[in-house]
């Protein structure tokens, strides 16, 4: 009787350690299953931030192009009806000039504006290929961490 006593506590006694061994690593799982949420959270987040900022960056530049455009043609006056010869009007702007002096100071303007104009798009060009960069070293850290996620649970599945 006491042998049967003591068979069944040892028995308890190990279903005891087992179900302890399974709450542990479940809570183990649990903590890292969050950790990886948050971690996913943090990165969308800087995502969607870094995302908006390319988007406000790119509206800013989109209007000032706009501007810069509406500006040149309030001061060319060229018309730009369908079917314009764009040379015959650039050729009467021209023509409209009383002075050597007063055309080199508008090619000066146009070739300022040019400049800035393709330094603004490089400029975007390259925040443009920095943030794909980041943003795709992210995913892939974030890929990456999932993977590992997985495999740990994979291997403690196994166990």
């Amino acid at each position: 009787m006491t042998e049967n006593i003591d068979n069944s506590t040892h028995l308890t006694q190990k279903w005891l350690a087992e179900i302890q061994s399974l709450t542990q690593q479940m809570t183990k799982f649990q903590r890292e299953r969050d950790e990886a949420w948050e971690s996913s959270q943090k990165w969308r987040q800087l995502y969607n931030t870094e995302a908006e900022q390319r988007r406000a960056d790119t509206k800013m530049h989109q209007e000032a192009i706009a501007s810069v455009k509406a500006e040149e043609q309030k001061f060319l006056g060229v018309n730009t009806e369908i079917g314009t010869d764009s040379t015959t009007a650039i050729q009467q702007q021209i023509a409209q000039f009383n002075s050597i002096e007063e055309l080199q100071t508008q090619l000066v303007e146009v070739i300022q504006e040019r400049d800035y104009l393709l330094q603004a798009l490089k400029l975007e060009q390259e925040n443009h290929a920095q943030t794909r960069k980041g943003l795709t070293t992210a995913l892939g850290d974030a890929i990456d961490s999932l993977a590992r996620s997985r495999a740990d649970r994979k291997d403690a599945e196994v166990l």
